[in-house]
């Protein structure tokens, strides 16, 4: 008699994923773009075939039996195995060399990795290499989920990290800057007066803002003024250019703007900064030659 895995469809088990992960069967309808009752109809046939009951009502959203949480992790890793395989083999199919699926926190994917992958490029013209620029939430996600086959990101201190590698590559430092037409005149201030300054930062609850308030606050710095707070590192430059307020941005997301003096640094008595940038990788992924090779060149170049 064939095995009951045997009879299961890749399909099935995406939806039984989504279900689990979701927690609901109309937001796994709507994700996956098919009628509810087709998902419903999904786990049934799964749960008839395995002879077990995976899921139970909790209020109103979907919770995972015992069994439920088993088949769960290994539906997870089939999935995610398979999307991995096909990728690549397409790839091989399209006439690639490989292909290597980056994730990226903001800063990061938008003003350092842009010029290494450009230069990484030239020499591996026949591979394809995309990077998605995200959260460090959601670029770690993204590892797990195999949407991307490693990550370069700064992380939350609150953040989970079960079932990923991660190794810290480099450091990226955060310093002060004010606009050259207005901000504080002199080059340097005390941590008393960088605490009444007018800041333009990220968004509350945003691993960066976190980062930046938990470096501060080792330094015994508490900010009186919050007076904008935007997404990303480049709506909180132009709002600086724009002479709303000081900010703690990335060297290196400012570097032209203090080459052209759009941007002028302002000394912080001796506080530095930084903020270690990782290398995530799902644990025991085996990344194909072109990916693996991609990996190292990258982070060669993040570490020099």
């Amino acid at each position: 008699m064939r095995s009951f895995v045997s009879q299961l469809s890749i399909h099935k088990l995406e939806v039984f994923c989504m279900v689990a992960e979701l927690k609901s069967i109309s937001r796994a309808a709507e994700r996956l773009n098919i009628a509810q009752p087709v998902v419903s109809a999904h786990l049934k046939s799964l749960a008839d075939k395995l002879g077990v009951s995976l899921t139970e009502r909790s209020g109103r959203r979907i919770a995972l039996t015992e069994e439920g949480e088993r088949v769960y992790q290994w539906a997870h890793d089939v999935v995610i195995r398979t999307n991995e395989l096909e990728r690549e083999i397409a790839d091989t199919q399209r006439g690639l060399a490989g292909k290597a699926k980056v994730g990226a926190s903001m800063t990061l994917g938008s003003y350092v990795l842009p010029s290494i992958i450009a230069s990484i490029r030239q020499r591996y013209p026949q591979g394809e290499i995309s990077v998605q620029v995200t959260t460090p939430i959601l670029a770690t996600d993204a590892v797990l989920q195999g949407e991307c086959d490693f990550a370069f990101t700064i992380l939350d201190p609150r953040h989970e990290i079960a079932g990923l590698e991660v190794q810290r590559v480099r450091d990226e430092q955060l310093i002060l800057v004010a606009s050259n037409n207005s901000g504080p005149k002199k080059k340097s201030v005390s941590l008393e007066e960088l605490a009444e300054l007018p800041f333009v930062t990220a968004q509350l609850r945003t691993p960066r803002r976190e980062i930046e308030e938990h470096l501060l606050m080792e330094f015994g710095v508490s900010r009186n003024q919050i007076v904008m707070e935007f997404g990303h590192a480049e709506a909180i430059k132009q709002a600086v250019r724009a002479g709303a307020g000081v900010a703690f941005l990335f060297q290196s997301s400012v570097n032209d703007e203090l080459a052209s003096g759009l941007l002028r640094r302002l000394d912080t008595s001796g506080m530095e900064l930084r903020v270690p940038v990782y290398l995530v990788r799902r644990k025991n992924k085996k990344l194909a030659k072109f990916q693996s090779m991609m990996l190292d060149e990258i982070t060669q170049a993040l570490s020099n």
